[in-house]
């Protein structure tokens, strides 16, 4: 009780946590708003044949906005697009990596090309879902197709993106948790509902079975639990500080572990995988190329193409984020400066090298865990025809942004002299690893 009292006495928290409520109510009242020009009940009779699609994934993450086809259609994926191609860049541009040494000021400035990047990317793919819709004849989508219309769904789709940029950036500036895993899990749960509904509408109908039904409850369930256990779960490396006398006083001299998560990248590899894949479908679904329609067709949720480039997008990025914002060395000068050194581990490069030696171990078990999570969905397609957003991804996003986001409250609580949550001021639950 102690925390739930902290977040009604502190005041600094209260806003934060009303600052992000009334951002995410906005963005669920723009979801509402729709593009001119649509037919709207045109679009969910085209969007009703899309729902075991890419599309029906890609409507999942902007919370229904795509299906309603409103100002917000393209979501925050163009942004998430840009930091990954960026962030990639760092790695093989000399000059990005450069800024990226600089600091606080080079960040900014990477930053800012992101943002370039995303308003790039959010008018091509504006200008190509504009250019399909008005391909569609059976029925008609769009009420006056051409030129004005393509290149204002263009202006406001993309305007839409670059609000939203600004909202999560917004939120995680002034409110608590990230900004945009925010506004993905309001996109995603949003729609949990929905996905109740249906597979209880598919059981009404005789179309699955009420022990298929539970059995699939009981997965999503075991599910929660899983994903609960090993995003708490940490590897503790022992460390041990050398005692110190400074003036007439001894520092040190304890023993200590280093918690090295078994999931250091949290949810983004599943997220920046997403969008990778969505984005070549969005341009080819709606593209008049005989190529991209096939290349679209392949690429479909459930099909082995679409799981074997998924795995392996997550297994690629767990290792890429871990990598770009754990530094193996600053940890291991960290140790050294404050007098800290593994057993059996020289201070300095041996010590950052086994300490990236036992990081690329669990990072692989991390990455398999995220993989297995993320291809529930086809499982529970192909085996109970239940909708595939049931489960995996959409699951996984959910307990770690509430996780993380918890944990970031809890860590506030206690900066302001607050218990937290728990009587020993953290969240419970976390596991080590030994």
């Amino acid at each position: 009780m102690a925390g739930i009292a902290g977040l009604v006495r502190l005041p600094e928290l209260r806003k934060r946590i009303l600052f992000v409520l009334g951002m995410l109510t906005v963005y669920r009242i723009g979801v509402h708003v729709p593009t001119p020009g649509i037919d709207g009940d045109a679009l969910a009779q085209v969007f009703s044949s899309m729902q075991s699609t890419i599309f029906g994934w890609f409507n999942l993450f902007s919370g229904g906005a795509l299906e309603r086809f409103s100002i917000f259609a393209l979501g925050i994926m163009p942004y998430i697009s840009s930091s990954i191609i960026f962030q990639l860049l760092t790695v093989v541009w000399p000059y990005l990596a450069e800024l990226q040494k600089e600091g606080e000021q080079g960040r900014r400035k990477i930053t800012q090309y992101t943002r370039y990047g995303t308003i790039v990317l959010a008018m091509v793919q504006g200008y190509g879902i504009a250019t399909g819709l008005e391909h569609y004849n059976n029925p008609q989508v769009v009420i006056e197709g051409g030129l004005a219309f393509r290149l204002m769904t263009m202006l406001t789709l993309a305007t839409g993106t670059v609000f939203l940029m600004w909202l999560g950036e917004q939120m995680s500036e002034r409110g608590i948790g990230n900004g945009t895993s925010l506004l993905i899990y309001a996109g995603i749960a949003s729609g949990v509902l929905d996905g109740v509904i249906r597979a209880f509408k598919l059981y009404q109908s005789n179309e699955i079975t009420f022990l298929k039904l539970a059995i699939v409850g009981a997965i999503i369930i075991g599910t929660f639990f899983v994903i609960i256990f090993v995003e708490r779960g940490v590897r503790a490396l022992p460390v041990v500080y050398a005692k110190r006398i400074v003036g007439r006083k001894v520092y040190g001299g304890q023993n200590t572990n280093l918690p090295l998560k078994v999931n250091t990248s949290g949810v983004i590899p599943p997220i920046f995988a997403s969008s990778l894949i969505m984005f070549p479908a969005t341009i080819g679904t709606f593209f008049p190329s005989e190529f991209m329609q096939k290349f679209t067709a392949q690429i479909q949720p459930g099909s082995l193409l679409y799981d074997v480039l998924f795995v392996g997008l997550i297994i690629f990025f767990s290792y890429f984020y871990t990598a770009v914002t754990f530094k193996t060395d600053d940890v291991a000068d960290g140790l050294k400066k404050n007098g800290g050194f593994i057993p059996n581990k020289r201070p300095g490069e041996e010590t950052a090298s086994y300490i990236e030696f036992v990081l690329s171990r669990i990072t692989l078990g991390g990455a398999i865990y995220m993989s297995l999570i993320c291809i529930l969905p086809t499982i529970l397609t192909t085996t109970f025809k239940v909708p595939f957003y049931f489960g995996g991804t959409s699951v996984l996003i959910l307990v770690g942004v509430a996780l993380d986001t918890v944990a970031q409250i809890e860590t506030f609580l206690i900066s302001h002299n607050y218990e937290g949550f728990s009587k020993h001021g953290r969240v419970r639950g976390r596991a080590a690893f030994q």
